[in-house]
């Protein structure tokens, strides 16, 4: 998701999100230990979002 779209978000929005992302990071976390991972630029992807997510929530406070 775009920075554009995760600062139209409120702080709600975003925790909910937030959740959502590291549920996705597990899960590609458990294709990689078991060798089911195809796109291994996912789980770089993911770290950064929520990166992305929690300065976003910072900023918010």
């Amino acid at each position: 998701m775009e920075l554009k779209q995760l600062k139209a978000k409120s702080a709600d929005e975003l925790k909910a999100h937030l959740t959502d992302l590291h549920k996705e990071r597990f899960s590609l976390r458990m294709q990689k230990a078991t060798g089911q991972l195809a796109k291994t630029h996912d789980i770089r992807r993911v770290r950064r979002e929520i990166a992305r997510v929690n300065m976003l929530l910072g900023q918010k406070k």
